[in-house]
């Protein structure tokens, strides 16, 4: 989750001052851990954080943590990187073809 976080922070050019509040899911097979935990634990400790589990679809890629962040700033949509880190680029192939 931290690595995930601070490379949204970063390839987007903002700061946790930035962020308004979080939403996390995992899907089903990660059972160890909130990742709302891991947000905290990078520093996220007054923002909002809501957790939730993916639905659980056949063949779907597993292992996964998706992150909703919601930032303050006036920039186009357009202007937005995605992340996807470790494989998860699949989710997105018409953001990485």
């Amino acid at each position: 989750v931290s690595e995930l976080l601070g490379a949204m922070l970063d390839r987007n050019q903002i700061t946790s001052d930035d962020v308004i509040s979080l939403i996390l899911t995992a899907t089903p097979d990660l059972v160890s851990a909130f990742p709302a935990a891991g947000a905290r634990d990078f520093g996220f400790v007054d923002v909002p954080l809501l957790c939730a589990q993916e639905i659980n679809v056949h063949g779907a890629l597993p292992r996964v943590v998706r992150v909703l962040m919601h930032i303050e700033g006036d920039r186009d949509r357009e202007l937005i990187s995605h992340v996807y880190l470790r494989g998860a680029e699949v989710l997105r192939q018409d953001l990485h073809p």
